[in-house]
């Protein structure tokens, strides 16, 4: 089971992708630098990286993926 707090729900739009809100500096709607590309790469593990937003320079690295959420590698959600 995926732990929720280690997730980061995005969305897809226009080819571009946005978390909901950045798990540090809480801004909403981040354009974060990856292409809907490269989130598929990440489906089941396959490729890790690390995240760098770009409204607080926060840095996460990313271990899986889904359709819904980027899952990290720690804790980035409150209980």
């Amino acid at each position: 089971m995926i732990p929720l707090k280690n997730s980061l729900p995005y969305d897809i739009v226009r080819n571009e992708v946005y978390a909901q809100d950045c798990p540090f500096c809480r801004s909403s709607n981040v354009l974060i630098p990856l292409k809907p590309e490269d989130v598929t790469t990440l489906y089941g593990g396959a490729r890790k990286l690390t995240l760098i937003f770009p409204c607080c320079h926060g840095s996460l690295r990313i271990i899986d993926a889904d359709q819904d959420y980027l899952l990290a590698n720690r804790p980035i959600r409150g209980n």
